[in-house]
Protein backbone atom coordinates (compact mmCIF):
# COMPACT_ATOMS: atom_id res chain seq x y z
CA UNK A 1 0.00 0.00 0.00
CA UNK A 2 0.98 3.66 -0.24
CA UNK A 3 3.48 5.17 2.20
CA UNK A 4 0.81 7.77 2.98
CA UNK A 5 -1.72 6.99 5.72
CA UNK A 6 -5.00 6.02 4.06
CA UNK A 7 -7.79 8.15 5.53
CA UNK A 8 -11.32 6.74 5.53
CA UNK A 9 -14.29 9.03 6.12
CA UNK A 10 -16.86 6.85 7.86
CA UNK A 11 -20.40 8.05 7.12
CA UNK A 12 -21.96 5.28 9.24
CA UNK A 13 -25.54 6.25 10.12
CA UNK A 14 -24.96 10.02 10.15
CA UNK A 15 -27.13 10.43 7.06
CA UNK A 16 -30.12 9.68 9.35
CA UNK A 17 -31.91 8.14 6.37
CA UNK A 18 -31.77 11.42 4.42
CA UNK A 19 -29.80 11.28 1.13
CA UNK A 20 -29.36 15.07 1.21
CA UNK A 21 -27.45 14.76 4.47
CA UNK A 22 -25.45 11.98 2.87
CA UNK A 23 -24.48 14.28 0.02
CA UNK A 24 -23.40 16.97 2.50
CA UNK A 25 -21.18 14.42 4.23
CA UNK A 26 -19.70 13.27 0.92
CA UNK A 27 -18.96 16.88 -0.06
CA UNK A 28 -17.21 17.51 3.25
CA UNK A 29 -15.12 14.32 3.05
CA UNK A 30 -14.07 15.08 -0.51
CA UNK A 31 -13.16 18.71 0.24
CA UNK A 32 -11.12 17.51 3.22
CA UNK A 33 -9.10 15.20 0.98
CA UNK A 34 -10.18 11.84 2.42
CA UNK A 35 -8.96 8.86 0.43
CA UNK A 36 -12.16 6.84 0.87
CA UNK A 37 -15.76 7.27 1.95
CA UNK A 38 -17.39 4.36 3.77
CA UNK A 39 -21.04 3.44 3.25
CA UNK A 40 -22.87 1.14 5.67
CA UNK A 41 -25.28 -0.71 3.37
CA UNK A 42 -27.86 -3.12 4.72
CA UNK A 43 -31.33 -4.58 4.38
CA UNK A 44 -32.67 -4.48 7.91
CA UNK A 45 -34.86 -7.58 7.54
CA UNK A 46 -31.81 -9.61 6.59
CA UNK A 47 -29.62 -8.16 9.35
CA UNK A 48 -31.60 -8.19 12.62
CA UNK A 49 -34.67 -9.95 13.98
CA UNK A 50 -37.89 -7.90 14.20
CA UNK A 51 -37.87 -7.87 18.01
CA UNK A 52 -34.27 -6.56 18.21
CA UNK A 53 -34.01 -3.27 20.14
CA UNK A 54 -32.46 -1.50 17.12
CA UNK A 55 -34.91 -2.81 14.51
CA UNK A 56 -37.19 0.21 14.45
CA UNK A 57 -34.36 2.74 14.37
CA UNK A 58 -32.53 0.90 11.61
CA UNK A 59 -35.76 0.59 9.62
CA UNK A 60 -36.35 4.34 9.88
CA UNK A 61 -32.92 5.27 8.52
CA UNK A 62 -32.46 2.50 5.96
CA UNK A 63 -31.65 3.89 2.51
CA UNK A 64 -32.89 2.14 -0.60
CA UNK A 65 -30.45 0.69 -3.10
CA UNK A 66 -31.54 3.40 -5.52
CA UNK A 67 -30.60 6.08 -2.99
CA UNK A 68 -27.23 4.42 -2.37
CA UNK A 69 -26.57 4.29 -6.10
CA UNK A 70 -27.29 8.02 -6.37
CA UNK A 71 -24.92 8.71 -3.48
CA UNK A 72 -22.23 6.64 -5.19
CA UNK A 73 -22.68 8.74 -8.33
CA UNK A 74 -22.31 11.85 -6.16
CA UNK A 75 -18.96 10.52 -4.88
CA UNK A 76 -17.70 10.01 -8.41
CA UNK A 77 -18.87 13.47 -9.47
CA UNK A 78 -16.59 15.15 -6.91
CA UNK A 79 -13.49 17.05 -8.04
CA UNK A 80 -11.53 14.98 -5.51
CA UNK A 81 -12.83 11.48 -6.20
CA UNK A 82 -12.73 9.08 -3.28
CA UNK A 83 -12.82 5.31 -3.26
CA UNK A 84 -16.05 3.81 -1.94
CA UNK A 85 -15.85 1.17 0.79
CA UNK A 86 -19.02 -0.81 1.43
CA UNK A 87 -19.55 -2.05 4.96
CA UNK A 88 -22.00 -4.88 4.35
CA UNK A 89 -23.95 -6.96 6.84
CA UNK A 90 -25.69 -9.53 4.62
CA UNK A 91 -25.13 -11.22 1.29
CA UNK A 92 -27.76 -9.39 -0.75
CA UNK A 93 -26.01 -6.07 -0.20
CA UNK A 94 -22.74 -7.57 -1.46
CA UNK A 95 -24.42 -8.24 -4.80
CA UNK A 96 -25.68 -4.66 -4.90
CA UNK A 97 -22.29 -3.22 -3.95
CA UNK A 98 -20.76 -5.15 -6.83
CA UNK A 99 -23.35 -3.69 -9.21
CA UNK A 100 -22.38 -0.11 -8.34
CA UNK A 101 -18.66 -0.92 -8.43
CA UNK A 102 -17.38 -0.22 -4.91
CA UNK A 103 -13.61 -0.37 -4.52
CA UNK A 104 -13.37 -2.36 -1.28
CA UNK A 105 -15.40 -3.94 1.49
CA UNK A 106 -15.50 -3.74 5.25
CA UNK A 107 -16.51 -6.66 7.41
CA UNK A 108 -17.96 -5.34 10.66
CA UNK A 109 -16.61 -6.96 13.82
CA UNK A 110 -20.09 -8.40 14.43
CA UNK A 111 -19.55 -10.59 11.35
CA UNK A 112 -15.97 -11.62 12.05
CA UNK A 113 -17.19 -15.14 12.86
CA UNK A 114 -19.56 -15.30 9.88
CA UNK A 115 -17.84 -17.43 7.21
CA UNK A 116 -20.78 -17.14 4.80
CA UNK A 117 -20.57 -13.36 4.52
CA UNK A 118 -16.77 -13.28 4.64
CA UNK A 119 -16.44 -15.84 1.84
CA UNK A 120 -19.09 -14.05 -0.20
CA UNK A 121 -17.09 -10.83 0.03
CA UNK A 122 -13.78 -12.62 -0.58
CA UNK A 123 -15.12 -14.04 -3.86
CA UNK A 124 -15.25 -10.49 -5.25
CA UNK A 125 -11.45 -10.40 -5.08
CA UNK A 126 -11.55 -6.87 -3.71
CA UNK A 127 -9.73 -5.62 -0.62
CA UNK A 128 -11.36 -6.51 2.68
CA UNK A 129 -11.08 -4.25 5.72
CA UNK A 130 -11.51 -6.69 8.58
CA UNK A 131 -12.82 -5.00 11.72
CA UNK A 132 -11.27 -6.83 14.67
CA UNK A 133 -12.22 -4.80 17.74
CA UNK A 134 -13.66 -6.86 20.59
CA UNK A 135 -12.37 -10.06 18.98
CA UNK A 136 -9.97 -12.82 20.04
CA UNK A 137 -6.76 -13.62 18.20
CA UNK A 138 -8.30 -16.97 17.24
CA UNK A 139 -11.33 -15.23 15.69
CA UNK A 140 -9.06 -12.89 13.75
CA UNK A 141 -6.84 -15.71 12.49
CA UNK A 142 -9.87 -17.80 11.48
CA UNK A 143 -11.43 -14.94 9.51
CA UNK A 144 -8.14 -14.26 7.74
CA UNK A 145 -7.88 -17.92 6.82
CA UNK A 146 -11.42 -17.97 5.38
CA UNK A 147 -10.42 -15.08 3.11
CA UNK A 148 -7.14 -16.66 2.05
CA UNK A 149 -8.84 -19.98 1.33
CA UNK A 150 -11.30 -18.19 -0.96
CA UNK A 151 -9.32 -15.57 -2.87
CA UNK A 152 -6.24 -13.39 -3.04
CA UNK A 153 -8.07 -10.35 -1.67
CA UNK A 154 -5.86 -7.86 0.15
CA UNK A 155 -6.64 -7.65 3.86
CA UNK A 156 -6.44 -4.62 6.13
CA UNK A 157 -6.99 -5.20 9.84
CA UNK A 158 -9.08 -2.43 11.38
CA UNK A 159 -8.98 -2.01 15.15
CA UNK A 160 -11.19 0.21 17.26
CA UNK A 161 -12.35 0.00 20.84
CA UNK A 162 -16.07 -0.68 20.67
CA UNK A 163 -17.38 2.04 22.94
CA UNK A 164 -18.62 5.48 21.92
CA UNK A 165 -16.95 7.77 22.78
CA UNK A 166 -13.72 5.91 23.55
CA UNK A 167 -11.57 6.87 26.54
CA UNK A 168 -7.90 7.55 25.83
CA UNK A 169 -6.65 4.68 28.01
CA UNK A 170 -8.81 2.19 26.07
CA UNK A 171 -7.18 2.86 22.68
CA UNK A 172 -4.13 0.53 22.92
CA UNK A 173 -1.96 1.70 20.01
CA UNK A 174 0.75 -0.80 20.98
CA UNK A 175 -1.75 -3.64 20.59
CA UNK A 176 -2.61 -2.43 17.07
CA UNK A 177 1.05 -2.57 16.12
CA UNK A 178 1.28 -6.04 17.67
CA UNK A 179 -1.60 -7.19 15.46
CA UNK A 180 0.13 -5.82 12.37
CA UNK A 181 3.32 -7.69 13.19
CA UNK A 182 1.57 -10.87 14.31
CA UNK A 183 -0.65 -11.28 11.24
CA UNK A 184 1.64 -9.45 8.79
CA UNK A 185 -1.19 -7.30 7.45
CA UNK A 186 -1.63 -3.51 7.28
CA UNK A 187 -3.31 -2.16 10.41
CA UNK A 188 -5.90 0.58 10.69
CA UNK A 189 -7.14 2.56 13.68
CA UNK A 190 -10.87 3.24 13.92
CA UNK A 191 -11.03 6.33 16.11
CA UNK A 192 -14.12 6.70 18.28
CA UNK A 193 -12.96 9.60 20.47
CA UNK A 194 -15.56 12.21 21.37
CA UNK A 195 -15.91 14.52 18.37
CA UNK A 196 -15.69 17.71 20.41
CA UNK A 197 -12.57 16.62 22.33
CA UNK A 198 -8.91 17.43 21.54
CA UNK A 199 -8.11 13.71 21.42
CA UNK A 200 -10.39 13.36 18.38
CA UNK A 201 -7.51 15.03 16.55
CA UNK A 202 -4.29 14.20 18.35
CA UNK A 203 -5.04 10.52 19.03
CA UNK A 204 -5.37 9.55 15.33
CA UNK A 205 -2.35 11.74 14.58
CA UNK A 206 -0.42 9.90 17.30
CA UNK A 207 -1.49 6.58 15.81
CA UNK A 208 -0.26 7.73 12.42
CA UNK A 209 3.03 8.73 14.01
CA UNK A 210 3.26 5.29 15.63
CA UNK A 211 3.00 3.68 12.22
CA UNK A 212 -0.60 2.62 11.60
CA UNK A 213 -1.37 2.33 7.90
CA UNK A 214 -5.02 3.42 7.87
CA UNK A 215 -7.19 5.85 9.85
CA UNK A 216 -10.97 5.57 9.91
CA UNK A 217 -12.79 8.57 11.33
CA UNK A 218 -16.53 9.28 11.56
CA UNK A 219 -17.87 12.32 9.73
CA UNK A 220 -21.31 13.86 10.09
CA UNK A 221 -23.25 16.71 8.50
CA UNK A 222 -23.72 18.54 11.83
CA UNK A 223 -22.75 17.10 15.22
CA UNK A 224 -25.07 19.50 17.06
CA UNK A 225 -27.96 17.65 15.42
CA UNK A 226 -27.14 14.86 17.91
CA UNK A 227 -28.33 12.11 15.64
CA UNK A 228 -27.06 8.56 15.32
CA UNK A 229 -23.27 8.10 15.42
CA UNK A 230 -22.76 11.79 16.28
CA UNK A 231 -20.69 11.25 19.45
CA UNK A 232 -17.44 10.33 17.71
CA UNK A 233 -18.05 12.19 14.44
CA UNK A 234 -16.41 15.35 13.13
CA UNK A 235 -18.18 18.10 11.24
CA UNK A 236 -16.94 18.65 7.67
CA UNK A 237 -14.71 21.62 8.61
CA UNK A 238 -13.28 19.65 11.54
CA UNK A 239 -12.63 16.70 9.27
CA UNK A 240 -10.57 18.97 7.02
CA UNK A 241 -8.47 20.00 10.02
CA UNK A 242 -8.13 16.35 11.01
CA UNK A 243 -6.78 15.40 7.56
CA UNK A 244 -4.39 18.38 7.58
CA UNK A 245 -3.07 17.36 11.00
CA UNK A 246 -2.46 13.76 9.90
CA UNK A 247 -0.63 14.89 6.78
CA UNK A 248 1.58 17.16 8.89
CA UNK A 249 2.49 14.22 11.12
CA UNK A 250 3.37 12.19 8.02
CA UNK A 251 5.60 14.98 6.75
CA UNK A 252 7.32 15.12 10.13
CA UNK A 253 7.96 11.36 10.12
CA UNK A 254 10.17 11.65 7.03
CA UNK A 255 12.21 8.60 6.10
CA UNK A 256 14.17 6.11 8.18
CA UNK A 257 17.18 6.13 5.83
CA UNK A 258 19.84 8.87 6.01
CA UNK A 259 19.29 11.59 3.43
CA UNK A 260 21.57 14.18 1.81
CA UNK A 261 21.92 17.38 3.83
CA UNK A 262 19.53 20.14 2.81
CA UNK A 263 20.84 23.64 2.12
CA UNK A 264 19.59 24.66 5.57
CA UNK A 265 21.49 21.81 7.21
CA UNK A 266 24.64 22.62 5.23
CA UNK A 267 24.40 26.22 6.43
CA UNK A 268 23.89 25.02 10.00
CA UNK A 269 26.94 22.77 9.82
CA UNK A 270 29.05 25.59 8.41
CA UNK A 271 27.97 28.14 11.00
CA UNK A 272 27.61 26.01 14.14
CA UNK A 273 29.79 22.89 13.93
CA UNK A 274 33.16 23.51 15.59
CA UNK A 275 36.52 23.21 13.80
CA UNK A 276 40.22 23.45 14.60
CA UNK A 277 41.69 26.99 14.42
CA UNK A 278 44.98 28.67 15.36
CA UNK A 279 44.97 29.75 19.02
CA UNK A 280 47.52 32.53 18.20
CA UNK A 281 49.33 33.94 15.20
CA UNK A 282 51.33 31.04 13.77
CA UNK A 283 54.23 31.22 11.33
CA UNK A 284 55.45 29.01 8.52
CA UNK A 285 57.78 26.37 9.95
CA UNK A 286 56.14 26.20 13.40
CA UNK A 287 55.69 22.67 14.71
CA UNK A 288 52.17 22.46 16.07
CA UNK A 289 51.44 21.60 19.69
CA UNK A 290 48.06 21.18 21.34
CA UNK A 291 48.42 24.70 22.76
CA UNK A 292 48.70 26.11 19.21
CA UNK A 293 45.24 24.82 18.31
CA UNK A 294 41.82 25.95 19.59
CA UNK A 295 38.31 24.56 19.07
CA UNK A 296 35.84 27.19 17.88
CA UNK A 297 32.86 27.90 15.65
CA UNK A 298 34.55 29.52 12.69
CA UNK A 299 31.86 30.37 10.10
CA UNK A 300 33.25 27.70 7.85
CA UNK A 301 33.79 23.97 7.76
CA UNK A 302 37.29 22.89 8.75
CA UNK A 303 38.94 19.95 10.47
CA UNK A 304 36.64 18.52 13.21
CA UNK A 305 37.99 18.50 16.80
CA UNK A 306 38.27 14.73 16.82
CA UNK A 307 41.20 14.97 14.38
CA UNK A 308 43.40 17.23 16.56
CA UNK A 309 45.94 14.41 17.10
CA UNK A 310 46.57 14.36 13.35
CA UNK A 311 47.93 17.94 13.48
CA UNK A 312 50.08 17.82 16.62
CA UNK A 313 53.80 17.52 15.79
CA UNK A 314 53.42 18.55 12.14
CA UNK A 315 55.13 21.55 10.52
CA UNK A 316 53.17 24.50 9.14
CA UNK A 317 53.60 25.31 5.44
CA UNK A 318 52.22 28.86 5.75
CA UNK A 319 51.47 31.64 8.22
CA UNK A 320 48.05 31.40 9.89
CA UNK A 321 46.48 34.27 11.80
CA UNK A 322 44.92 33.66 15.20
CA UNK A 323 41.44 32.06 15.13
CA UNK A 324 41.63 31.12 11.45
CA UNK A 325 41.10 27.60 10.23
CA UNK A 326 43.92 25.10 10.03
CA UNK A 327 43.48 22.71 7.10
CA UNK A 328 45.23 19.45 6.30
CA UNK A 329 46.84 21.21 3.33
CA UNK A 330 48.50 23.68 5.75
CA UNK A 331 50.85 21.09 7.34
CA UNK A 332 53.71 18.95 6.15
Amino acid sequence: MSDQTHIIAEMACSHEGDPDRGRTIIDGASEAGADSIQFQIWKVDEMVVPHHQDYEVLSDIELTYEQWEALAEHVWDQEHVMDIIACVYEQRSVDFAEEIGVGAYKIHSSDLSNPYLIRKVAKTGKRIDLSVGGSTLYEIQTAIQWIKDTSKSDIWLMYGYQDFPTRVDDVHIDYMMKLRNLFEQPIGYQDHSAGESPEAFWLPAAAAGAGVDVLEKHITHDRSFEGLDHEAALNPDEFSEFVRMVRQVEAAKGESAPRPFSEEEKRYRRDVKKSLVASRNLEEGDVLSEEDVAIRRANNSGIPPGQLDELVGRELLRDIDAFHLIQHSDVL
